[in-house]
């Protein structure tokens, strides 16, 4: 491993690829200049084309396509895995077992049993790792939290939470590792994944979980012709088509350790909804909400002002609220962020971690990524047996 730099690769140049990509070329800019040096070193991607493009794009010195080369590289410390849910097990194990600190996309693994293999393999290794839920880094999210915490509206009651998304709307887009593992690895996976770590970030653990459904209205999908990239919603397809055997909508109700109860509602075949992510939080003396289609502000309602002005306000995001002071080149109060700020954040974090700065919250751990897991799988098994109760160990 190379030293005193550290030198950085991504495994996966697709959407979410890029994500990571971009978010490490802008990290040695944000917070403290308090890191070791930084070398942008490979990009990695089974189809050569994305991989390329995303060398070049982002400034990496090469691109390759085989995730082996980059476990072998001398020259690689840090490396981000951002590739099919099914590959995530070996690719972890492999680059823990080469001394690599791994930034792990959501959800961790393709199951529980997955997720615990490398959960074991994280504590056996002499490095840093952790689970990629960006979302944790909004400052509205994290200012939301704080509330909560400190007690400003009350004792919890009720989180309602929703990630609404269009991309399998279309039944003609092209099949791809989305639509396919199984009950529990469609919506419920892909995007609840998030909601319900967001669930938990402001609310604490989940106990319980009840009322699962999942609905599947496209049963099938042209095969597509070439590689596919994120969604792949205008990607060429052949006559074709292969089966989808996962959800496009998972709903369920949860339950809070502290009491408080959660609704929860997912869909990828959402009309209109590219990226509609937002919940709302109601204590006993108030509330708060976020919507990610307006990032730089949230709601807030207490019992303060006086009866002829109360009721649900907006605040604007500014440098009083957590992440945003030198977060931003215009950490100005009411300049606006968005959701690729939040990887270039993450990607801060997970340096700061390596590093042993300890400035930043640090990642999830995989641990937590198992946990994730756990809830789940017991949402699947609620859905898989008319809605039925279950409960987490």
């Amino acid at each position: 491993m190379s030293s005193p730099s550290l030198g950085v690769a991504v495994i996966g140049a697709g959407m979410v690829g890029r994500a990571h990509c971009a978010g490490y070329r802008s990290a040695t800019q944000l917070y403290d200049l308090d890191l070791p040096d930084v070398r942008l070193v490979a990009v990695a991607d089974a189809h050569e084309p994305f991989a390329l493009d995303a060398a070049k794009r982002f400034g990496y010195e090469r691109a390759v396509t085989s995730w082996q080369d980059i476990v072998e590289a001398d020259d690689i410390d840090v490396v981000s895995v951002a590739i099919a849910n099914e590959l995530h097990r070996p690719v972890v194990e492999a680059l823990l077992a080469a001394g690599k600190h791994v930034l792990c996309e959501k959800p961790l693994a393709p199951s529980v049993e997955d997720a615990r293999a490398m959960v074991a393999a994280a504590d056996a290794a002499d490095s840093q790792s952790g689970v990629g839920f960006s979302f944790r880094r909004t400052p509205a999210i994290n200012a939301i939290r704080a509330q909560v915490e400190a007690g400003g509206i009350g004792e919890l009651r009720h989180f309602n939470g929703h990630y609404w998304c269009d991309y399998a709307l279309n039944a003609d887009a092209p099949i791809s590792w989305r639509y396919k593992g199984g009950p529990g690895s469609g919506a419920l996976a892909d995007i609840g994944s998030h909601m319900i770590d967001l669930g938990e970030y402001v609310c604490g653990p989940i106990t319980s979980v009840s009322g699962g459904t999942f609905q599947t209205f496209t049963t099938t999908r042209p095969v597509p012709v070439g590689a596919v990239v994120g969604h792949a919603a205008g990607g060429a397809v052949s006559a074709e088509r292969d089966t989808v055997d996962n959800e496009d909508i998972a709903t369920f109700t949860a339950t809070f350790a502290n009491g408080a109860v959660g609704t929860f509602s997912i869909s990828r075949v959402a009309h209109g909804r590219p990226n509609g992510l937002g919940f709302e939080v109601f204590g006993s003396t108030g509330m708060a909400g976020f919507d990610l289609d307006h990032p730089g502000v949230f709601t807030f309602a207490d019992q303060g002002p006086g009866a002829e002005t109360n009721g649900v306000r907006e605040v604007l995001l500014g440098p009083q609220h957590p992440g945003l002071t030198r977060g931003l080149a215009m950490d100005f109060p009411s300049v606006g962020y968005g959701q690729n700020d939040l990887f270039a954040w993450q990607s801060r974090a997970f340096l700061d971690q390596v590093a042993g700065v300890g400035k930043i919250p640090p990642v999830p751990s995989l641990r937590h990524g198992l946990h994730n897991m756990e809830v789940l799988a017991a949402v699947t098994r609620s859905a898989l047996h008319g809605g039925t109760a279950v409960t987490l160990s």
